[in-house]
């Protein structure tokens, strides 16, 4: 968008019209915390289940505002891969905010709140390491990970919630 399609200058006018609408940035969601970057993998691992038609539109979007790039699959000629920008990367910090209010404030399932309970345990210094290893695998920047990187931690959450509420499940 130019300056004149804005409604007005107010910065957080300014990201509901760059963000758009919750499809926007359950799609930056998807890449950033579950890695699925081709329109396959984002349209069947969505929970939310979007629509094939919204989702080409909202990648349409996304890369022309900036927050995603997308490049040709090697290992398919009709496929792309889409990555995160940097714009887009330093979403973590308001995507860890809205995972904590949301994990206070509304019934969000304990599968899907562990990762936002670790971000927010983890503050600051955390976003910061996990915004570094997006970096290094969305832009190619260099990265050395100490240990199990912030997503892989993540990931071992939210397996280890689902494995106990299948555990539980079939106790009863």
């Amino acid at each position: 968008m130019t300056n004149n399609e804005y409604r007005s200058g107010c910065p957080i006018n300014l990201t509901l019209e760059t963000l758009g609408d919750r499809w926007s940035l359950i799609v930056i969601r998807d890449i950033m915390f579950g890695n699925h970057r081709s329109f396959g993998a984002l349209l069947t691992h969505s929970t939310e289940k979007i629509a094939s038609n919204i989702l080409a539109d909202r990648l349409k979007r996304l890369v022309d505002e900036g927050l995603l790039s997308k490049t040709d699959d090697p290992t398919h000629k009709q496929k792309f891969v889409y990555s995160l920008t940097e714009k887009a990367i330093d979403l973590v910090p308001l995507l860890a905010h809205m995972g904590a209010w949301g994990r206070r404030h509304l019934p969000a399932s304990r599968e899907l709140s562990v990762r936002a309970e670790l971000l927010e345990a983890g503050g600051p210094q955390l976003w910061s390491d996990f915004m570094d290893e997006l970096k290094a695998r969305h832009l190619g920047t260099p990265y050395v990970a100490h240990g199990p990187t912030v997503g892989e931690r993540l990931q071992a959450a939210y397996e280890a919630v689902l494995a106990s509420e299948n555990a539980d499940h079939a106790r009863t």
